[in-house]
């Protein structure tokens, strides 16, 4: 699969430049923002059969999926998404709103979506930009989460000097959109900063986390047809 660049349609601004889907540029961002590299790391995933999914190491505590963001089809049924409003649903997953200010933010709404709903399985180190980011946003709403974002130079820094930090050029990116997946308390979830919430995909586990966010990515890539910019990451815990 390709490794393109992301730029959601609603995304703009320079503040915010667009960041290439490749485990290099993630784990640089993510390692630099206070995740230790003995901790976890993003790695590609070659292939969505079974023989390349067992090549991902594992433990996988999320999954990243880079795609075409493609024009809103009106015939389309709405998607079951976990409304803002659901509490339940908010108080177990970690939720950011990707709001029009955060330009092509979408790619650290991602990390911050696979880090965030991931700390019990990793270790930030303390008073580093994630630790300082998580701690003081915990209590707060998707929306709130995102103001807090938008202010952060520390973060827009780190976003900027990761996104220079791929091999695309500016001029070849296209609109694509970066998601998330996470399987907690038993739950596989979507995280999309573009969606009201938490999109709910049914029963998951750690174990079947990866196999479960493929099954819900092979369905997307039929959605999007006549493209082959697609590119899939699992961030994987390391094993002491």
């Amino acid at each position: 699969m390709a490794a393109p660049t992301s730029s959601a349609s609603a995304c703009s601004g320079e503040r915010w430049p667009p960041l290439e889907s490749s485990p290099e540029v993630f784990n640089q961002f993510m390692w630099s923002l206070g995740v230790p590299r003995g901790e976890a790391e993003f790695h590609d995933v070659y292939g969505l059969d079974a023989d390349a999914l067992a090549m991902v190491p594992q433990p996988v505590v999320a999954v990243v999926f880079c795609f075409p963001d493609p024009p809103e089809d009106p015939t389309a049924p709405p998607e079951q998404v976990s409304a803002t409003e659901d509490k339940e649903s908010l108080d177990e997953v970690y939720f950011i709103k990707q709001i029009d200010s955060l330009g092509n933010a979408c790619g650290t709404i991602a990390l911050l979506h696979a880090v965030g709903n991931a700390c019990s399985e990793i270790s930030l180190l303390e008073n580093s930009g994630l630790d300082l980011f998580f701690k003081s946003t915990a209590s707060m709403d998707p929306y709130e989460r995102a103001r807090v974002l938008e202010k952060d130079d520390d973060m827009a820094r780190a976003h900027s000097l990761a996104a220079s930090a791929g091999d695309t050029e500016i001029g070849d990116i296209v609109e694509e959109h970066y998601v998330c997946f996470t399987a907690l308390n038993g739950t596989l979830y979507e995280l999309d900063g573009m969606k009201g919430g938490p999109i709910k995909h049914g029963p998951s586990s750690p174990e079947s986390l990866l196999q479960d966010a493929v099954n819900v990515i092979k369905a997307m890539i039929q959605r999007i047809p006549n493209s082959v910019n697609f590119n899939v990451m699992a961030l994987s815990r390391k094993l002491k």
